[in-house]
């Protein structure tokens, strides 16, 4: 509880800087902020980022006991393959901390898979101002303990459809990943079929704030389980010095749960650095 007050205070802060910190811009200044910050909802924008997303979550397990504090690390970095198209690189490495997660499990620290997309996209919206990418999805396992990661290869497709719209955005990011492979020694692990879906929906204002929802949904094939937490999240893009960055703040409640996810509220912080060309 006290590291979930901590983490409210610190997120708070942040906010609380970057307002303090645009009323010293100009007002070109705060356009190009709103700009950016709309980028940044985009997830196959051409903008390099590094964002730091941090989650609390809690009620963990069939007993509800659990715990888990989970940093992910989560670069994005466009790349020019020719006059029309960009390859998007999105990684995703958590770095996480968990207690009790199931009976008797005891407390985990370290690194967790990683989960790397290649988004393919037009550099331009198509009709309908239509803005998509697709390619494919990866699952490594470089989990650092048993019980952070699903010790499999795994391989599938992704996708993401998205419209911008008068400070709107909208859309979905989904990903289907089945486990190819083992990692040696862990064979008698059951087989991995994981669909993730996130449908999302942000407005950013003219002074570079966002306001935000989306659903971050997995759903277990052989298992038949859902989770689905929904996030509400409120973010604030601004400069440090001369790095243009995002500070966000949210809940999120989980509407659904399996027998190994959280239950009922979380928090999320979030830290973006944005590196635009």
């Amino acid at each position: 509880m006290r590291m979930r007050f901590r983490m409210l205070l610190s997120a708070c802060w942040l906010l609380s800087l970057a307002a303090h910190a645009q009323s010293a811009t100009d007002g070109g200044a705060g356009n190009d902020s709103a700009d950016l910050a709309q980028k940044l909802s985009n997830p196959v924008a051409s903008l390099i980022s590094a964002p730091f997303q941090f989650n609390d979550d809690s009620k963990i397990g069939p007993d509800e006991r659990g715990h888990r504090l989970t940093m992910n690390v989560q670069p994005v970095v466009p790349i020019a393959i020719s006059d029309d198209w960009n390859m998007i690189s999105r990684t995703i490495l958590p770095v996480t901390s968990q207690a009790d997660i199931s009976p008797g499990s005891g407390s985990q620290s370290g690194i967790g898979d990683i989960t790397q997309s290649l988004f393919f996209s037009p550099k331009a919206p198509g009709p309908g101002g239509i803005i998509w990418g697709a390619g494919p999805a990866f699952l490594l396992p470089t989990a650092t303990d048993d019980l952070l990661g699903a010790k499999k290869w795994g391989l599938g497709p992704t996708v993401v459809v998205l419209k911008q719209s008068h400070g709107f955005t909208y859309g979905f990011l989904t990903n289907q990943i089945w486990s190819v492979a083992s990692v040696k020694n862990n064979r008698d692990r059951a087989p991995l079929s994981s669909l993730f879906l996130q449908p999302f929906l942000s407005y950013t204002t003219p002074t570079a704030w966002t306001y935000g929802i989306n659903a971050e949904s997995t759903y277990d094939w052989h298992a038949h389980q859902a989770a689905v937490p929904v996030n509400l999240t409120v973010a604030k893009l601004t400069k440090v010095g001369t790095v243009p960055v995002s500070f966000t703040a949210g809940v999120r409640y989980w509407a659904a749960s399996s027998a190994t996810s959280p239950h009922g509220w979380g928090y999320r912080a979030v830290i973006t650095l944005l590196f635009p060309k």
